[in-house]
């Protein structure tokens, strides 16, 4: 009788970062009509964008010891294991320039410190960068590796009451002021977006939202705060990114790995695949600077790519080389329309929390055009805490 099948110990480094071969770069163009006057971030592979995602892994012995479940919370305990990607992604085209992942166990933040650390000595973030990100990077190690970096940033802050102090040390005269996060000085914006909806139903009203931004491109000329407003949207680029890797490519599926080495194994093949076809992509809209790489549908590059690999189409080598080939061909037939200005309730799909509600069937969760009006505020008490 054969003896049965044994694996391996479950080890894996804490985090795992993503390599030269995998780590990509950005077209040198970009049809981004956005303020010409931030001389600094001129292509959109010069505005990175930086988050975190969770994925779901399969419910085994071997993954829990490396990737433990989250406690139990008010909506019961967790149902999978998770695995925490965090990544750099360049906004236009959507290309990886670096990621790390690992257990849920380890926090957002320092994923992101030790790729921030990882990206200023690959370059992937260096001088004349402008790196975006939400209100979880707001902290004062994360402003200064960044800044350590070279790379300017534009990061929403938090406004409760674990938010950052932000003295005012000067005041600017487009209404925003300077003040400092640790070492690092700031310019502080404070705006409030209003979305009115032009479907003519009356039946959504207006919305005011307030944002706090901070930045390190401090010069009120060379990169005005309206313009920065609307260049800090741009950062929901890298969320739909991850809708594509685990809702487009993964069908919101769980891994199959069920050991913590099958899981790397196939991390890194889901990267892999994502940035091949985004390379695919890019290459395609390359030789086209009248089209914006937004216009590029990620799930027709995915369908073509899937057809060449069952159909086992163009595997001989030829002498002629055509960067867009197959998978360009039909991104450059099927192009989408040029994006409008639409908003959308922010729902969760899974109540695994109380921040936002679940999508029912109570909600409206489809897209309605709006123009949206941008209004810089002046703090009329400043504080100097």
């Amino acid at each position: 009788m054969a003896a049965p099948l044994q694996h391996p110990t479950p080890t894996l480094p804490p985090r795992t970062t993503i390599t030269d071969r995998l780590r990509g770069g950005s077209p040198t163009h970009t049809n981004y009509a956005g303020p010409s006057r931030i001389t600094r971030v001129q292509d959109s592979g010069s505005r990175p964008a930086i988050d975190g995602t969770q994925i779901a892994l399969p419910d085994t012995p071997a993954n829990i010891l490396v990737f433990p479940k989250a406690k139990a919370g008010q909506n019961g305990p967790a149902g999978y294991p998770m695995l925490r990607l965090v990544t750099l992604v360049a906004c236009g085209t959507r290309t990886l320039l670096d990621a790390v992942f690992g257990t849920d166990a380890t926090g957002e933040l320092t994923y992101a410190r030790d790729l921030a650390t990882t990206a200023g000595t690959t370059g992937a973030l260096r001088p004349g960068m402008l790196l975006l990100g939400d209100r979880n990077f707001s902290a004062t190690a994360f402003v200064s590796t960044v800044a350590s970096t070279g790379a300017d940033f534009l990061i929403r802050a938090k406004t409760h009451t674990t938010a950052l102090k932000l003295p005012i040390r000067r005041r600017l005269p487009d209404g925003t002021f300077l003040s400092r996060i640790g070492e690092v000085t700031v310019r502080v914006i404070e705006a409030t977006i209003t979305l009115t909806p032009t479907d003519g139903t009356g039946k959504r009203p207006v919305t005011h939202s307030t944002y706090r931004l901070v930045t390190s491109l401090i010069d009120p000329d060379e990169a005005p705060a309206t313009a920065l407003v609307r260049l800090y949207r741009e950062r929901w680029e890298i969320e739909t990114s991850y809708c594509e890797l685990k809702s487009t490519i993964l069908g919101g599926r769980v891994l199959r790995g069920r050991y913590p080495a099958a899981v790397t194994q196939e991390t890194w093949a889901l990267l892999v695949a994502y940035q091949a076809l985004r390379t695919a992509m890019s290459d395609a809209v390359l030789h086209r600077p009248d089209i914006d790489p937004d216009r590029a549908a990620f799930t027709i590059a995915l369908n073509m790519a899937r057809d060449q690999i069952i159909r086992a189409a163009g595997i001989i080598a030829h002498t002629r080389i055509d960067l867009v080939g197959r998978i360009g061909t039909a991104i450059l037939n099927g192009l989408l329309p040029a994006r409008r200005e639409r908003s959308r309730p922010r729902v969760k799909k899974r109540a695994i929390s109380s921040k936002y509600r679940a999508v029912g069937r109570d909600i409206d969760h489809r897209t309605h055009r709006t123009t949206v009006h941008i209004e810089i505020s002046t703090l009329p008490n400043p504080s100097d805490g």
